[in-house]
């Protein structure tokens, strides 16, 4: 039977977490990423920072100089992180990229990008998606050209685009999927960058012909398509526990308006009604937090059913995170609909991480065919 119940270690790096997130990166410091129309959108000195911490290399095995900690430990951070709306380059460098190069990279390609990534010396961003509804046609191309591929196509919604070092690429070879890792300042690349509706920046980038030599290959010619159904997973479960800290921190706030404002003399917390919208709210949170730490254990374990675990917690996560935002803004009444409040931040943080590494009735029929239905 499994518990849940926290180590001592774990216990300490929720602390940790919580604690900076809330003095480095409270909610205000993505208030001024928009305001000053930043086009970073994270301090790369709040990366190195992280590395200090250990977190950027919480997946990496201690031979390549990381915790080894696991998607559990990496869960609490993102949870913490998601408190306070902080976008950080965790998601695709540590959740995506550095579970590619464990799984895909040969050991010399591993000696390199896993220590560097461990001690906060790289951000890999990550372009897999293209058009759609999580497309998986994949019109991207690499033709091999002598002793080097030549890389052509688009990708959409790419985060960390001016943070990153470098991009893992997803593109399709005469032989099937493959992944590639192209730095940033290789020519060819053309960025289209742009503001998410949190302020956030992020970029759609064309690849025209993009020319890397053939070390740049991750993992076999042709063999993507398995740790493709594995990046899903991973980002589902890494996100779904962001958005976990996000819609926890929407509650905690609006709880705690519903106990000062009041009306009639009383707080309009005593109001019936709205205690069993509340009360709604605080179940669906509770039962959110059993699935998504399932998924991470899952991942943890290399559980055959991860794929259905992820698909479960990114599709509940979507619904609950969207509904506590939505009732926040609709509890705190009038000033919930001002930009001087933050409550609207989470809704707009909802909308988005929805639509990352598939939305909620992307993974509804995941989920099902997981299940043969």
């Amino acid at each position: 039977m499994m518990t849940w119940e926290l180590t001592d270690e774990q216990k300490l790096l929720q602390v940790s977490a919580a604690n900076y997130f809330r003095e480095k990166m409270p909610i205000n410091h993505l208030r001024r990423i928009r305001d000053t129309n930043d086009p970073m959108g994270f301090p790369r000195e709040a990366w190195q920072e992280m590395a200090e911490l250990g977190w950027t290399g919480i997946l990496i095995d201690e031979d390549h100089g990381g915790l080894n900690f696991g998607f559990r430990g990496l869960g609490l951070i993102l949870e913490a992180a998601g408190r306070q709306l902080a976008a950080t380059p965790l998601l695709s460098t540590v959740a995506g990229a550095s579970r590619l190069i464990q799984k895909l990279a040969s050991p010399n390609q591993k000696k390199t990008l896993l220590p560097a990534i461990a001690a906060g010396e790289t951000i890999i961003a990550l372009a897999h998606d293209e058009g759609q509804h999580h497309d998986q046609d994949h019109a991207t191309t690499a033709r091999a050209q002598g002793s080097q591929y030549v890389l052509n196509g688009r990708k959409s919604l790419v985060l960390d685009a001016r943070l990153a070092d470098q991009i893992l690429v997803l593109a399709r070879t005469d032989q099937g999927l493959s992944w590639f890792l192209v730095p940033q300042e290789n020519q060819g690349l053309r960025w289209e960058h742009f503001r998410l509706i949190d302020g956030r920046p992020a970029a759609h980038l064309e690849l025209q012909r993009v020319e890397v030599p053939a070390s740049a290959l991750l993992g076999p010619l042709g063999g993507a398509a398995a740790s493709y159904e594995d990046l899903r997973n991973a980002g589902a479960a890494s996100l779904a526990a962001e958005m976990l800290g996000s819609a926890t921190a929407a509650f905690e706030m609006t709880l705690a308006y519903l106990k000062e404002r009041k009306q009639f003399g009383v707080a309009i917390g005593s109001f019936q009604a709205l205690q069993h919208r509340m009360a709604n709210l605080y179940c669906e949170l509770e039962v959110s937090r059993s699935v998504v730490q399932r998924s991470l254990a899952a991942l943890d374990e290399d559980h055959p059913n991860s794929t259905m675990f992820a698909s479960l917690a990114k599709s509940k996560l979507s619904d609950v995170f969207h509904a506590v935002a939505t009732e926040s803004i609709q509890l705190h009444g009038g000033i919930g609909m001002t930009d001087e409040h933050n409550i609207g931040f989470f809704l707009k943080r909802s909308r988005i991480n929805t639509e990352l590494f598939g939305n909620a009735s992307f993974h509804r029929d995941r989920y099902a065919r997981a299940l043969e239905f």
